[in-house]
């Protein structure tokens, strides 16, 4: 069975690190893995796939050395294996211009500022993994402990009338 993936995209070791610590308690139904840039998130990315499991959320910061993660999220957003991936921007340093770049060209799913308050990270993964769950049409009740059920009976019903 292939696993869920929320990949966090960071630079620096401390954000990295708090970015990890706060989404632990998901570790019991998803895998978190980390990259301290967009290139090694890009090989990271890759062996996901290949392996065949499937990144649900990916949190990426915007400054990063060599390319940043507004580029690194468009282009993932033109690749069918991450398309349907939950992106998250967690930055305190994208300009309005980066932000609506990420929003219209990456399908910006969210905007984190730093610092960040208490557990949003945690609060924003259960709802991204809540609308990837429904969105790639995955059974949510392995994941229950940590979806959003408010969030998966709204898309499931809209996507039920949708179909009718």
């Amino acid at each position: 069975m292939s696993k869920i993936v929320l990949v966090c995209v960071e630079d620096e070791a401390d954000v990295l690190d708090a970015v990890i610590r706060e989404l632990e308690p998901m570790e019991d139904v998803c895998v978190v893995e980390a990259a301290a840039d967009a290139a090694e998130a890009r090989v990271l990315l890759k062996q996901i796939a290949d392996r065949g499991d499937e990144t649900g959320v990916i949190f990426c910061d915007h400054i990063m050395p060599g390319e940043n993660g507004v580029e690194l999220l468009v282009d993932l957003q033109k690749d069918d294996r991450w398309v349907f991936t939950r992106k998250v921007l967690l930055t305190g340093q994208a300009g309005l211009e980066a932000t609506v770049k990420a929003v219209n060209q990456a399908e910006l799913s969210h905007y984190i500022s730093k610092p960040w308050d208490g557990d949003e990270v945690l609060k924003v993964a259960i709802q991204e993994l809540s609308h990837y769950l429904v969105v790639k049409d995955i059974n949510p009740l392995p994941y229950l402990k940590h979806v959003d059920m408010d969030i998966v009976e709204e898309l499931m019903r809209k996507h039920l009338t949708a179909d009718r």
